[in-house]
């Protein structure tokens, strides 16, 4: 990465210069891109532990080189924004690479992967004050509900609170719901059923005092137009793991657009390590579903 001495010698010598590139930072006018939706590349995996992108259990832990690739997405035309916390959206400040893209801001990560505290998701990185101090666009939360395991109490408190503390300063609330479980090894899954989806977003919707500034974040799942069927509130579909038949999963993400709450994508590793090497290519393949 050709820029890799120079971000490091920043943050070395000028700490400072993350806030002074945050304030510089240009808004965009509208969160809608040309094609009216949002496209926003999630980058927000590594600090959860869950570096996995395909086959390599460590794909994602060479940071210059996820940098790279998550630059390379953000000059695509179409893509308007991305999601990440502290560390990964300050490198992209000093790289000045988030000028006019919706910014948000990745909020509870302590729930890290493949730990027995994995439901009890506490909030360890951004929250609704220095989002907003940032001059950044929303916080993202992540919500497993597992009714075995009593963390999932605290995570739907402190998720509640955060919705309304970002609707206080007219931020989106990014919650992203699912029913998960328990396997037989102790892994935690996630129920990918429209039942179970129907549910999770239930849950979602009704978190904080206000609903006005939440938005979901959702994966594509069988009978997709019931599960949208159950809110009003906007959608962006995510990718999930990354998929050995990307054309299966371009094909999902159609349909779903399709779908009247559905107002665009928020996608990570399928985009940032696709099968076919390809970032530009896998990026603008997504674009031009919207």
């Amino acid at each position: 990465m050709r820029d890799l001495q120079d971000l490091i010698t920043a943050r070395v010598d000028r700490p400072y210069a993350i806030a002074s590139a945050a304030r510089r930072r240009h808004r965009p006018a509208s969160w809608r891109g040309e094609h009216g939706r949002l496209m926003i590349i999630a980058a927000d995996h590594p600090a959860r532990g869950a570096l996995r992108a395909g086959a390599d259990p460590l794909a994602m832990g060479n940071r210059a080189d996820l940098l790279d690739r998550i630059c390379t997405a953000l000059a695509r035309p179409g893509v308007n924004g991305v999601l990440g916390t502290p560390d990964i959206l300050e490198d992209l400040l000093l790289l000045g690479v988030l000028d006019n893209k919706v910014v948000i801001g990745s909020m509870n990560r302590g729930g890290l992967a493949g730990t027995v505290f994995e439901v009890d998701d506490r909030f360890t990185a951004y929250d609704a004050g220095s989002l907003n101090a940032s001059g950044f666009d929303g916080g993202k939360m992540l919500l497993r509900i597992d009714p075995a395991d009593g963390g999932t109490a605290r995570t739907l408190q402190s998720c509640g609170r955060a919705v309304g503390e970002l609707a206080a300063h007219r931020l989106m609330a990014m919650v992203e719901p699912f029913i998960s479980h328990r396997d037989v090894d102790g892994r935690l899954r996630n129920e990918l059923t429209a039942e179970a989806m129907i549910r999770a977003t239930s849950v979602a919707a009704g978190l904080g005092a206000t609903s006005a500034y939440t938005w979901l974040k959702v994966p594509v799942v069988p009978d997709m137009e019931r599960v949208m069927a159950a809110t009003t509130l906007p959608a962006l579909v995510l990718g999930g793991e990354v998929s050995e038949d990307a054309d299966a999963a371009y094909a999902r993400w159609a349909k779903a657009l399709a779908l009247p709450t559905v107002q665009g994508l928020v996608i990570g590793r399928s985009l940032l390590y696709p099968a076919g090497g390809d970032v530009a290519d896998a990026v603008d393949r997504a674009v031009s579903l919207l």
